[in-house]
């Protein structure tokens, strides 16, 4: 298979800094987007609502803009997703947590998540000091789990029945990647 064709098969997807130009696009998803289906998948549990205006999200969203911790997830140079990670205190200690989402369902299924997962994984290890990086995810969410999977993620945690959504009891899942771990 030519280069040319390979690249027509498999779009390019990157992880790119967030910019203050991603905050209205943001705030489209997480507050114009109420019953969005990216929600039913991301702590559905958790049921908040938000309501804010985007001069209140941008206001708390900005001094995040800068820290490197949050980035957005582009195919073909469209924005798509949103990753971000946060370390576990106490700073220094070496545990950052991940989280990700891609926003349309369209997308899903394509390995988009995976690739993207993959960079921010490596990213997170080259930027910082991390030894260890978690994922939180539900037991419901078995696309993250496989998709975390199969990037080297394994459970390293589980609570039975600790989310309830949707009439069911859920577990809460921790999945885990050691630096020494990265091919």
């Amino acid at each position: 298979m030519t280069t040319q064709l390979k690249r027509l098969l498999i779009p390019q997807v990157d992880v790119i800094p967030l910019v203050e130009d991603d905050l209205i696009w943001l705030w489209h998803w997480n507050v114009e987007v109420p019953d969005a289906e990216w929600k039913r998948w991301d702590g559905p549990y958790f049921g908040d609502q938000d309501n804010r205006s985007y001069r209140e999200f941008a206001r708390d969203w900005r001094p995040r803009v800068r820290t490197g911790d949050r980035a957005i997830i582009t195919v073909e140079g469209h924005r798509c997703g949103f990753v971000n990670r946060f370390e576990i205190e106490p700073v220094g200690g070496g545990w950052w947590e991940l989280g990700l989402v891609i926003f349309e369902p369209r997308l899903w299924g394509q390995g988009i998540g995976r690739r993207a997962l993959s960079t921010w994984t490596r990213q997170t290890f080259l930027e910082t000091s991390a030894r260890v990086l978690t994922l939180t995810t539900w037991s419901g969410n078995t696309r993250m789990i496989r998709c975390a999977e199969q990037l080297g993620y394994t459970v390293t945690g589980r609570v039975p029945e600790a989310r309830e959504w949707d009439g069911r009891r859920w577990d809460s899942i921790t999945m885990s990647l050691l630096r020494n771990q990265i091919a």
